[in-house]
């Protein structure tokens, strides 16, 4: 994590992002914008997984950075909740859900590997030099 000088750097920011901006575009060309909750629910837990990774990451500390990570593995498995019922909605195709389930359930376990990393880490994060 020393090479990494802010959030944007991360694999795992990168690939909530695109996810994000794909729950957009889902919304744009499907009646998922005549849903005002779902898409709510669905813009909101997908914007705390980027934000909260950011967040954490901002904290320049391993132990609060994990602490965050477990909130966005959270929001993760939120979000891939919420685009079952996109699905069973049919709003999105089943192909469509099955790109997106992978990329969640991918950055999930991304999430996982990587706050298990910064908690066996001896590396205490910069607020401690």
């Amino acid at each position: 994590m020393s090479s990494i000088k802010k959030f944007e750097d991360l694999e795992i920011w990168k690939l909530a992002r695109e996810i994000c901006q794909e729950v957009f575009l889902i919304r744009e060309k499907s009646n998922l914008k005549t849903d005002f909750r779902l898409y709510d629910q669905l813009n909101g837990s997908s914007g705390s997984i980027m934000d909260n990774i950011a967040e954490g990451f901002e904290r320049n500390g391993n132990k609060e950075f994990a602490q965050f990570l477990s909130i966005v593995k959270a929001s993760c498995g939120e979000t891939r909740s919420q685009l079952y019922r996109v699905l069973d909605r049919n709003y999105i195709s089943k192909e469509e859900f099955d790109i997106q389930h992978e990329k969640l359930t991918t950055l999930g376990k991304q999430i996982g590997g990587f706050r298990t990393y910064l908690q066996q880490s001896d590396f205490k994060g910069s607020k401690f030099k």
